[in-house]
């Protein structure tokens, strides 16, 4: 499967890229929400998931996955925020705009996989 990243620090993308072939799928990258968008419009038809940062430079996470919901073509693709953002009130925010899964930087490798099979419906 392709799974999708968006964040731009480059250290979580490497993180997370590891932790994504280790599962056995590909990552594909982004710096920010405008490129993930760029992503999306050229290849979402073979992305299974969206590993996405809230605090994005052009484009922030939230604004992005709003962008998201609203387009039938991505709108099926889950996303999981992987942010910094720790505030109750933004988890909800998150879930309500259509995120099915939230994971707090730093984060363990092990968590990663779990969110991510959890949020596949492995686990």
């Amino acid at each position: 499967m392709k799974i999708l990243s968006a964040d731009d620090s480059g250290m979580i993308r490497r993180v997370i890229k590891s932790t994504v072939e280790s599962m056995g799928h590909e990552l594909l990258e982004a710096r920010d929400g405008q490129e993930a968008l760029e992503v999306l419009e050229a290849r979402g038809r073979d992305i299974g998931l969206i590993l996405l940062d809230w605090n994005m430079p052009r484009l922030d996470g939230l604004s992005l996955l709003k962008k998201i919901q609203v387009d039938s073509r991505l709108n099926t693709i889950p996303v999981i925020m992987v942010t910094t953002e720790v505030e109750r009130n933004k988890v909800v925010e998150a879930i309500k705009a259509g995120a099915k899964n939230y994971v707090m930087k730093p984060f363990s490798q092990a968590d990663l996989v779990s969110k991510i099979n959890e949020t596949l419906g492995m686990g």
